[in-house]
């Protein structure tokens, strides 16, 4: 467990939390309680590849049997 400090947030109503360079999704509770849950960001493309089981289990599919990989000449 992390011990509690106190932030004061200064006149535009800005205060320094967590680490640097670091993301958060941010939420108040009804209490007025602001919770920060690091996050990271992702591209669509790799959002569509985590959501693709099937994509997934032939790549690994692909890995565990080089045997079937194909050689391909470079184009020109």
């Amino acid at each position: 467990m992390t011990s509690a400090r106190l932030v004061t947030a200064d006149q535009r109503g800005r205060m320094t939390v967590g680490l640097a360079e670091r993301s958060y999704l941010v939420h108040e509770e009804p209490d007025g309680t602001v919770v920060l849950e690091p996050a990271v960001v992702i591209t669509a493309l790799e959002r569509r590849f985590l959501e693709n089981a099937a994509l997934q289990a032939s790549i690994e599919h692909a890995r565990q049997h080089p045997e079937g990989r194909v050689s391909r000449r470079p184009r020109p």
